[in-house]
């Protein structure tokens, strides 16, 4: 039987360079039935990106229902799953954090007035490390939007931009990554910059706004190739029913209630302002819902879109904000540490009606996070969760767990906070923080990066400075914008940009850019990163560091006490002992728990227990167990078996000498037993370790030496056994 072959008439390659790496993309072979689809190759990476939309929209949805998932497949580095069924579940945090990001800069781009499901399909199938998915997952979701018949106003490019040795480097690969003082992700249009997600290691505002042009420069190549394959096999886009509301519904809606609208706004308490909407919705609603029939969510839109009129009109025309603040002015702030008691620590940051309770705990190196993904971060000892309830806006919903929003604040808040905490050297225990957020009317995120420094510093965790976080607002009108610092909820509901910016006082560490438009010229970022720097600081100085002024001498009573050595790889099996006899035994007598981490030619080893003293004494034992007891030393033992010739004396776990006879006492002893018993604490002195290891100790000179007392005989006087006897029955583990 002859071979069947399949032809694929619209197969198609397009190939290109990016960052001194090949990007080859194929079209036409793979998923034919969705709307739009390619095969990105860039190096040995390769991304299937699939995008597909409804033939309708959905009935009763007010919003745009578009999703976007990045899905990682273990299979693409040669792994399989950990998990019980051997194969990916739910996605990780970074598959969400990613998929957060390709959503950002494409989401602005689909018209406001469409409401067919959209969904972005990323399926990474192979990884090389110095070829990143996520910006070929990126790069890949463009061309698949650009080419299929769903309406899309791109292309948008991505790159990612670090910065070595005082050069930006675009694309960099795994050595570069790993050495670099920035990872910068920059989305841009042709035009403008789309989106920004940065973490770095206070670099200055310069170093990162030069970094972002550079990352927007060399987006312009690709968004060009990408022009090329759309316009050589992009699809017509199709049309859809627009749900915007009628023009005249909403001129009548706007002018019967907009000075009442006006006057419910002119608060700064979210509360207040509520309350007063309430009876002008109903009152809407009592005049149109008969006018316009089973139009009830369009008449919604029409009070939301009179609110945004009038927000936006106040900020363009009169720079009037809803609160009455200036365009840079903060809201009222206040801080406290030290809120809960038995915690590890503790701190609770308020700006405006935004409040967030950040709660640290520490434990031992062996808490960290283990992680089960396709790039190289298999473990972190530093995680922040971000929590929001309901309450905190006022509303019942029940709580399900965290949700794509909470993940992604919460990532954001704990990579402004990496760059200071102090290394596992330094400082060996895991570290958790949770955020909380109580109250919430705009920046959460950022309320949560200040009060975790408020918690780390009350939790006494060393950090190498304070950071604190604050966001800014924007306005456009065609050519005519502005700015604000610190958008509250209206703000950011109605405005164009929430421009998240956390650092320190030497530099930024985090940023996050949403938008609400195709994107930010230079001059509007450079505006945004003076006007956040400016902030923060004044939040330092005025309401963090008054607070408490650097992190506390002691932790915590109720935080483990940690201790840290380091010992021969080649000596860790003892340590550990047959079975696990030996730590275990180390756990039990001393109360606290070891962890042994094997690095290279060390073994780095990790006590953590609630008693100092006990914690040393596991230390002293599993330094004793390695490196061997040296001749003269002293130690306090335990008397494990008593023979006729002397007692075997455990100077450590799994470690125990023969004591004779002859050196139970400093008098003449007849018989063991009426010196020690078994279980037996008593002080003994090295003499010497013979050429088996084994110990010969000494309860007689210990005692002349340490307490003083005199012998009352000579031993050499008192008999002794054949040393062939002495060391029966004797083993060191």
């Amino acid at each position: 039987m002859a071979n069947s072959i399949k032809t694929f008439d619209k197969f198609r390659v397009f190939e290109t360079e990016f960052a001194g790496r090949p990007l080859v993309v194929e079209t036409g072979k793979m998923a034919q039935l969705a709307n739009g689809s390619c095969l990105v190759r860039y190096g040995e990476t390769v991304v299937q990106v699939a995008v597909t939309a409804a033939p309708k929209p959905r009935d009763g949805v007010d919003f745009f229902p578009l999703s976007v998932d990045y899905e990682e497949k273990l299979y693409a580095v040669g792994k399989i799953p950990g998990s019980y069924l051997k194969r990916e579940g739910r996605p990780s945090e970074k598959a969400i954090l990613v998929s957060r990001v390709i959503d950002r800069p494409i989401r602005p781009l689909f018209p406001k007035d469409m409401r067919n499901d959209c969904s972005v399909v990323a399926t990474v199938m192979s990884v090389d490390p110095d070829c990143s998915p996520e910006i070929t997952a990126m790069v890949g979701t463009s061309i698949a939007l650009s080419i299929s018949d769903i309406p899309w106003n791109g292309p948008v490019s991505s790159v990612s931009v670090g910065y070595v040795d005082g050069e930006y480097v675009i694309n960099p690969d795994k050595k570069q990554r790993a050495v670099s003082k920035m990872a910068v992700t920059v989305a841009s249009t042709d035009s403008r910059i789309a989106m920004i997600e940065a973490g770095a290691d206070c670099v200055s505002d310069e170093v990162m706004y030069n970094g972002i042009m550079a990352g927007h420069e060399a987006n312009q190549k690709i968004i060009e190739f990408i022009k090329g394959i759309q316009a050589e096999i992009g699809k017509e886009k199709f049309s859809y029913p627009s749900n915007e509301p009628d023009h005249d519904m909403f001129e009548a809606i706007k002018s019967f209630c907009e000075d009442d609208v006006r006057a419910a706004l002119d608060t700064d308490d979210k509360t207040v302002r509520d309350e007063r909407l309430k009876p002008i919705y109903d009152a809407v609603h009592e005049k149109f819902d008969e006018l316009y029939p089973e139009m009830e969510a369009q008449i919604d839109d029409c009070l939301y879109k009179t609110q945004k009129f009038i927000v936006r009109r106040w900020l363009l025309d009169e720079q009037k904000r809803v609160d009455g603040r200036g365009m840079d002015d903060i809201r009222p702030l206040a801080s406290e540490v030290g809120i809960l008691p038995r915690v590890h620590g503790s701190g609770l940051f308020t700006r405006g009606q935004t409040q967030v309770l950040t709660i640290t705990t520490l434990g031992p190196v062996s808490d960290k996070q283990i992680l089960d993904g396709i790039d190289d971060e298999e473990e972190k000892r530093y995680i922040h969760h971000y929590n929001f309830p309901s309450y905190s806006v006022g509303e019942t919903k029940p709580s399900r767990g965290p949700g794509r929003r909470e993940i992604g604040h919460g990532a954001l808040a704990e990579r402004a906070l990496a760059p200071v905490i102090p290394s596992v050297e330094e400082f060996p225990y895991a570290i958790r923080l949770v955020s909380e957020v109580v109250s919430s009317n705009g920046s959460t995120s950022q309320g949560s990066v200040c009060g975790s420094t408020l918690s780390l510093m009350d939790a006494g965790v060393p950090i190498k400075a304070p950071v604190a976080g604050i966001s800014c607002g924007l306005i456009t009108e065609g050519d005519r914008w502005m700015t604000m610092v610190d958008i509250q909820g209206l703000e950011d509901f109605f405005g164009d940009m929430d421009f998240k910016v956390a650092g320190t006082k030497d530099g930024i560490t985090a940023i996050q850019m949403d938008l609400k438009i195709s994107g930010l010229t230079p001059e509007m970022v450079k505006e945004a990163l003076e006007k956040t720097h400016k902030a923060r600081n004044y939040i330092l100085d005025e309401v963090i560091l008054k607070a408490i002024d650097k992190p506390r001498d002691e932790l915590s009573p109720y935080a483990q006490k940690m201790f840290t050595t380091t010992i021969p790889a080649d000596k860790i099996s003892e340590v550990i002992g047959k079975s696990g006899k030996v730590i275990k035994e180390i756990q039990a007598q001393f109360e606290v728990k070891v962890d042994i981490e094997e690095n290279g030619e060390v073994g780095n080893v990790f006590v953590s227990g609630m008693d100092t003293e006990k914690c040393k004494s596991a230390v002293s034992a599993i330094e004793l167990i390695a490196n061997g007891p040296e001749i003269g030393a002293v130690f306090y033992g335990r008397v494990t078996r008593l023979m006729d010739f002397g007692a075997f004396v455990e100077i450590a776990p799994g470690m125990e000498g023969l004591c004779h006879i002859s050196r139970l006492d400093v008098k003449r002893t007849e018989q063991v037993s009426d010196v020690v018993t078994e279980g037996d604490t008593i002080i003994v002195k090295v003499l010497e370790i013979d050429d088996k290891g084994r110990l010969n100790l000494s309860r007689r000179d210990a005692l002349i030496e340490v307490e003083g007392l005199k012998p009352e005989n000579d031993i050499s006087e008192q008999p002794r056994r054949p040393r062939n006897n002495d060391r029966r029955n004797f083993r060191r583990n």
